[in-house]
């Protein structure tokens, strides 16, 4: 990691530590529903899987070994065994998440390994598992918390089997230059800004509720990723894309606008407004080897 990196990213990691609390009691809702029912499966995690499974042999997880990067407490990860992955890991650089992700996953009664790490060097962390991933995921909200990608699809590159796909569904790089906040162009675009904010309350806040509980690390560093920057990347590290999409679906309340949707828990821009991206997906593979003549 660069040294002028480590610093804010430290800071993101405390500011993250604390919102694992808050998500692992009431902010993500009632868990116990979650871990109770064997066949509940998250809406972030139903709608990653449909994106990715056009790109998974037979058109399914089932057999499969997957990786879910920047997996938070692991309310979207434990699913993947339900949906019938043979072998989950999840990785994250809070400590505290995956303390909680970790007893999910026992209440659950399904079988998840959890790695702690950043997720640019996230093939450090597996070294034990270079080249074994038959699918690699990751999704709402991560990337902008990574200073950088190249190394990020690098190790992507490194712990996919050949073959093998990796799937990011991710918020639409248009809501950063609106400053997630309205329908006017506020901020940058194109890659290359990094932007600092305090905050003390996390994303699934309610802002009516005088009761809720406020976060002790306030400061976060954010940075902006453009689709330019993105496939440039993947692309680099010798993975092919093969996927693309835009979704008017957003998986939390990424512009202040948005209608929650309880029906497929997920958030959407009210009737007749302007018709906008709110997430992208983007699907990658990693070559097979190639025999020698």
């Amino acid at each position: 990691m660069a040294n002028d990196d480590a610093p804010l990213i430290d800071v993101n990691r405390a500011s993250w530590d604390d919102r694992a609390e808050v998500h692992a009691h009431g902010g993500y809702g009632d868990l116990s529903a979650l871990t109770g029912d064997p066949r509940a499966i998250t809406g972030v995690a139903r709608r990653d899987y449909e994106a990715l499974r056009p790109h998974l042999p037979n058109n399914t997880v089932e057999g499969l070994k997957l990786l879910h990067l920047q997996c938070h407490i692991g309310t979207d990860t434990l699913c993947w065994p339900r949906l019938g992955a043979a072998e989950t890991w999840g990785l994250d650089f809070s400590p505290a998440a995956l303390a909680h992700a970790r007893e999910l996953a026992r209440q659950a009664g399904v079988e998840v390994r959890y790695a702690e790490g950043d997720a640019r060097f996230a093939a450090d962390a597996l070294q034990d598992h270079i080249g074994t991933f038959d699918a690699i995921v990751t999704s709402a909200g991560t990337i902008t918390w990574l200073p950088d990608l190249a190394d990020w699809a690098r190790s992507i590159e490194r712990l996919l089997a050949p073959g093998g796909a990796f799937m990011i569904r991710d918020d639409h790089p248009l809501l950063a230059a609106l400053g997630f906040s309205g329908l006017e162009a506020c901020c940058d675009y194109v890659s290359g800004s990094q932007s600092s904010y305090d905050m003390d309350v996390t994303y699934t806040t309610d802002p009516g509720n005088e009761t809720t509980r406020r976060l002790a690390h306030t400061r976060n560093h954010n940075w902006t990723h453009d689709f330019a920057e993105i496939a440039s990347a993947l692309l680099g590290a010798g993975l092919s894309i093969e996927g693309f999409a835009e979704d008017e679906v957003a998986e939390w309340q990424s512009l202040p606008m948005l209608e929650f949707h309880a029906e497929d828990e997920s958030w959407r821009l009210p009737q007749g407004s302007p018709r906008l991206p709110l997430m992208f997906t983007i699907v990658a593979r990693k070559p097979q080897k190639r025999d020698r003549h």
